[in-house]
């Protein structure tokens, strides 16, 4: 690899990483009056999913960090689950598939699992 190309590749590394850490710091700043809102609007979007009938919450099939709104204690809204599959945290699936969808930790429930 030539020296120019290796030039190249380092700072296109280093201009991501910048940009990350940037981000990072945007999200770290926002205030707690932003993130209230935000986990408001979050959940009224969950709602109004849930409203149209064609999907329902489907518990134990979250990953880590991409649950949907308010999953119980321990969580506040979307994002916010701290394990793989967590059973208090839930994801809105079509209406009908979530007891189909197999986990390692079992298949999805209706209702909220003991951790």
């Amino acid at each position: 690899m030539s020296n120019r190309m290796l030039s190249a590749l380092v700072a296109g590394a280093f201009t991501a990483a910048i940009g990350t850490l940037a981000a990072t710091s945007a999200t770290a700043q926002m205030s707690k009056g932003d993130m209230e809102k935000m986990m408001k609007e979050n959940q009224a979007k969950t709602m109004k999913a849930l409203e149209g009938g064609k999907m329902e919450k489907c518990y134990g099939v979250a990953l880590k960090g991409q649950n949907d709104c308010y999953a119980g204690a321990g969580t506040s809204c979307a994002g916010t689950s701290t394990a793989d599959y967590q059973g208090n945290a839930f994801k809105l699936e079509a209406k009908g598939t979530c007891t189909t969808m197999q986990t390692p930790k079992g298949p999805g429930s209706l209702t909220a699992k003991k951790a």
